[in-house]
């Protein structure tokens, strides 16, 4: 569940209007769910980072950053899509879409 045109409840939209409503879901989660969002956010960023920061040349460091874009949206996407289906038809119905 990496793309957003595979949830039934944004059927029909454009890509625009597709990321409306998932940030409004995301913004109608309740605290506890925010907190560990963010929280598995930071433990797939730390890592990378610190490899960059301890990197010895700078192909290494190079490599861990395109590694951190190719793996952070592939572990963070399916756990926030999960998170807010609960709220995406109540944002969808906020935006009027």
């Amino acid at each position: 569940m990496w793309n957003t045109r595979n949830i039934a409840e944004l059927q029909g939209l454009n890509f625009r209007d597709r990321m409306a409503v998932i940030r409004r879901a995301t913004d109608m989660l309740e605290q506890p769910k925010k907190l560990v969002l963010n929280l598995l956010k930071l433990a797939v960023l730390i890592p990378p980072f610190m490899a960059i920061a301890r990197a010895q040349t700078v192909g290494e460091g190079v490599m861990w950053g395109l590694s951190l874009i190719i793996i952070y949206p592939l572990l963070t996407r399916p756990v926030t899509f999960s998170l807010i289906k609960p709220n995406l038809r109540k944002a969808r119905h906020a935006l009027n879409l």
